[in-house]
């Protein structure tokens, strides 16, 4: 390797130059502001000084365990202070945070916490009983080789105070009383290396073992800097709290608000209703929601909603691609939506569909379209492109000829715990592979359109199942639907949609509903394209409002093939 020549021989030393983390913004948080509010959880609140003064005793009560660089803390919880906390508190220590999705079952927490040798777990008192199944399906796995991880259970006065009782009698420790045993003063130190990992956050695992996915400090500098630019949030942000802070920290805007001094409005279960009283009542600008709960929002109940918005209120969306009717009816409502597209690999979103001023003249219909892409990277990505399967050259930007989307740059992951086969191949060719596929428009923009293994083949041709959902989504009964392949006799496979009726729709006769959603879908639909089936009921969803595909797959081998398609 050829070593560049620099205009001088400058060496950097302790005065020019320091390990990027974010937890440096939390220190000037409490300088800046330190009687703003930064968290605020119904009836309790905190100040940014008294944030950081409970952050710098989480790290000391650690430290006393002699918990720190190598070590894991796990912490599983729903949006709450402590969750916030520990983003900052657990680094703070050297430790790594692994924030657990409160919605998995114990075995597979039992495999989260035994992987990365979790040393300390954490838990809101409402799961506590999970935890404690999920430690001892561990413990009999490991039989002598068991070291138990530190509990700590985190009270919760809106919760029924059984299970809180039941963990004291156990002698759990409680979190509040935990603190106590630490220094509000502590002098922690940041990384000696920016590539120090601060998190470690598990992949939902739906068709193997979960992958963990290991961020590092430089990365979630970046990235919550990132987040404000892209999205134009300004100092003092209100945020309300409906994306979970275990999805990907909360797509790194746990430290992206202290980076603005902002307010955290901390959200335990996500509803319409709540979301609405809190923009009412709390003063919110900005919040992140996957379009499931973008979905809730627009069609919440009158009695449910407070419109017209007092004021405009930005949000954020990612996760799945969402439906431009979706789009459309948030704007109607006052809500200004940023679409973006990442995965956990990625430390959440790291593409936007930025929006251009030219824009402002189009029909709202044609706004919706446009911003239903996933758009350019980040500033924080250095690279994004959509190549050919075969060999990784570029697509061409046409809108049509698919590829798969890949990355690069200093927001992409480390790489997976214990798991090298897995990053030789996500990391193949000097790229993050995200397995999603895409096209490359005219303007630059790009735009989903499938997982691989969601790609429907029928006769030999493609078809994207994101694409039939939106065409399935325009209809008036509808309120949410997925499409996937089912097996069919004759084409191999055709889609079938999974719709969720919207309240109120005279359900009775589904065979009458099925074939008008159908015929809907003609007018808009290549022929091959439309729905062969439609299936109606609830959709399952992970803890994040993603819908799980894998299982309507499975509903869907269960089904049997279909015989009469003549399409």
């Amino acid at each position: 390797m050829v070593v560049e020549r620099d205009i001088d021989d400058l060496p950097k030393n302790a005065a020019n130059y320091t390990a990027l983390t974010p937890l440096w913004l939390l220190e000037r948080a409490a300088v800046v502001h330190p009687n703003r509010k930064s968290v605020i959880h119904g009836s309790l609140q905190y100040t940014w000084l008294q944030t950081y003064q409970r952050c710098r005793r989480l790290a000391s009560a650690l430290s006393k365990y002699s918990i720190g660089a190598g070590s894991t803390v796990a912490i599983i919880a729903p949006n709450i202070p402590a969750m916030y906390e520990a983003h900052f508190g657990v680094p703070m220590s050297g430790a790594v945070v692994n924030c657990v999705n409160i919605r998995l079952n114990a075995p597979t927490i039992a495999f989260l916490l035994e992987h990365s040798s979790a040393a300390v777990v954490m838990v809101d008192q409402e799961f506590f009983p999970l935890a404690e199944e999920a430690l001892k399906i561990w413990s009999d796995k490991s039989k002598s080789d068991f070291k138990p991880p530190l509990l700590i259970v985190i009270a919760d006065e809106s919760c029924d105070p059984k299970a809180l009782e039941y963990a004291l009698r156990k002698g759990v420790i409680e979190y509040e009383q935990f603190l106590e045993t630490g220094d509000p003063e502590f002098a922690w130190k940041p990384p000696q290396d920016e590539w120090q990992s601060i998190a470690l956050g598990y992949t939902s695992g739906t068709t193997a073992s979960p992958k963990g996915v290991v961020l590092h400090h430089r990365g979630a500098y970046i990235m919550a800097l990132s987040g404000a630019l892209v999205w134009g949030m300004n100092e003092g942000a209100v945020y309300l709290w409906t994306l979970p802070m275990f999805h990907c920290n909360g797509w790194c805007f746990t430290w992206t608000l202290a980076a603005l001094c902002g307010t955290n409005i901390c959200l335990r279960q996500v509803a319409a209703k709540a979301i609405y009283q809190a923009i009412a009542n709390d003063g919110v600008t900005h919040l992140c929601a996957a379009p499931v709960v973008l979905n809730s929002i627009v069609n919440a109940p009158k009695s449910e909603t407070i419109l017209p918005l007092p004021r405009v209120v930005h949000v954020m969306t990612a996760g799945a691609a969402p439906p431009p009717s979706v789009l459309f009816a948030m704007s109607q409502q006052g809500f200004r939506v940023t679409h973006t597209y990442g995965l956990s690999e990625t430390y959440g979103p790291s593409t936007v569909c930025a929006w251009k001023p030219e824009w402002d003249e189009l029909p709202p219909e044609t706004q919706a379209r446009l911003n239903a892409r996933q758009g350019v990277q980040y500033i924080g990505l250095e690279g994004l492109d959509v190549v050919s399967t075969t060999d990784m050259k570029p697509v061409p930007a046409d809108g049509t000829t698919i590829g798969e989307i890949v990355m690069r740059g200093n927001t992409v992951m480390k790489g997976y715990l214990k798991n090298p086969k897995a990053n030789e191949e996500t990391f193949a060719t000097g790229w993050f592979h995200s397995g999603d596929l895409g096209v490359k428009h005219p303007d630059g923009y790009i735009q989903l359109k499938d997982r691989s293994k969601d790609i429907i083949i029928s006769g030999g041709e493609n078809i994207s199942s994101v694409e039939v959902e939106n065409a399935v989504y325009m209809h008036p009964a509808v309120l949410e639907a997925s499409v996937v392949a089912r097996p069919d006799d004759r084409w191999g496979e055709s889609p079938c949609a999974f719709v969720t009726l919207k309240p109120g729709v005279d359900s009775s006769d589904e065979r009458r509903l099925a074939e008008d959603i159908m015929k809907f879908c003609r007018s808009k639909l290549p022929a091959y394209w439309i729905p062969k089936s439609v299936v109606f009921g609830p959709l399952p969803k992970t803890a994040t409002g993603k819908i799980q595909k894998h299982l309507l797959r499975a509903r869907t081998k269960e089904m049997g093939p279909l015989k009469k398609s003549k399409l």
